[in-house]
């Protein structure tokens, strides 16, 4: 087992460099997940692990030994990729033991490996299949599969659920969250699909452009973002940003957008006094935003007059889409909610949970 280190790291194609100066410890047994949109350079940090893209500056560690110039082969890591990238002509079994034969692994230490990873898996009654036989979960499994018989100190993961139904996603995360725990290594996951990285990772690496933005448990980080990217990327629906100003009124604070202001409450106030006069982004998310009539007990909540664009039932709660000043934002209401499009209704918003961003830095204001 192993812990994982990228030291000042950059890969540059061309004018673009898709990982920029990452620094970033992960230590041995922990489940690291790089979250960002498409482009971010996610899955080039992890490519750049595996041995299968070049370094432009920077080393890689994994434990106490540099692998810059370590060959992929060598680098005692497994990796999973988005595309199960099975043989078609060789069964289930000889897939997952196709690294150990390479290595002259004795037959018998082979089928106990291939027996041991099936039995984790729950596949020992496919093992004689072809990949054409399978369903996508199964071929996903058998991926893992061939990944686990080979005792890694590394588990790469690059996007392995994205092939599968939504049902099927939810029950494989779950599975290789089980699979971690049961085989307490270091695992580190790439994902565009912020969903996944909070369900599963132990820390998120939440990057975008190249640039690590936040690194952080994910409820800190839902709780905490430290931007507006990753504040408007962690959570769903994304959190809702108002233009505001911070203004001042017979010693309270309030927080003025258009169409609405609401009061700060006093224990939260000592740090936004500098900002007064100020342009601000004001930050809420969806689940922060009540129906009136359904508000839980002991929170601090200010009440804003809006309009009703669309509405979604989910059955277990309500989007509601709606605007205020001209600008759009999102509430996740209580389902017993009876507002109608087009209406003008009023909302409260959780004063106990806002965000505020400096506009220019787009840092959070702590």
């Amino acid at each position: 087992m192993a812990s994982v280190t990228y030291d000042h790291v950059v890969k540059q194609f061309g004018n673009v460099k898709a990982v920029n100066d990452l620094c970033l410890d992960i230590a041995d047994k922990e489940f690291l997940v790089f979250v960002g949109p498409s482009g971010c350079g996610k899955t080039t940090a992890l490519r750049l692990l595996a041995g299968l893209e070049e370094l432009t500056s920077g080393n890689i560690l994994i434990g106490d030994r540099n692998v810059n110039n370590v060959l992929p082969k060598d680098r005692d890591i497994a990796m999973v990729f988005q595309s199960y990238a099975l043989y078609p002509h060789l069964s289930v079994y000889d897939n997952m033991a196709f690294s150990l034969k390479l290595r002259n692994t004795p037959k018998e230490e082979v089928k106990k490996r291939v027996g041991e990873a099936a039995e984790i898996l729950g596949i020992e009654q496919l093992l004689d299949r072809k990949p054409r036989q399978l369903s996508g979960g199964q071929r996903q499994r058998v991926a893992v599969g061939r990944a686990i018989v080979r005792h890694p100190q590394v588990f790469l993961f690059d996007e392995p659920l994205s092939n599968l139904d939504a049902k099927l996603r939810v029950q494989t995360r779950a599975e290789i969250s089980k699979l971690h725990q049961r085989l307490q290594t270091t695992f580190i996951y790439v994902t565009h699909d912020q969903t996944e990285a909070m369900t599963m990772a132990t820390r998120i690496a939440v990057t975008n452009k190249g640039v690590l933005q936040q690194l952080d448990s994910p409820q800190n980080m839902y709780d905490n973002p430290a931007n507006m990217f990753v504040a408007g990327f962690i959570g769903s629906p994304a959190m809702n940003f108002f233009p505001a100003t911070i203004r001042k009124q017979e010693g309270k604070l309030y927080i003025e957008g258009a169409g609405f202001a609401v009061a700060i409450p006093d224990h939260r106030r000592a740090r936004y006094e500098s900002y007064v006069g100020k342009k601000v982004v004001f930050g809420i998310r969806p689940e922060d935003v009540k129906n009136p009539q359904f508000l839980p007990p002991n929170i601090n909540v200010e009440k804003v007059h809006a309009k009703v664009d669309v509405i979604e039932l989910m059955g277990n709660e309500i989007y509601l889409y709606m605007v205020v000043g001209g600008t759009n934002f999102v509430a996740r209401v209580d389902p017993r909610t009876n507002f109608r499009s087009t209406e003008d209704v009023e909302v409260a918003f959780n004063m106990d949970n806002f965000h505020i961003f400096d506009p220019e830095t787009e840092l959070a204001i702590r």
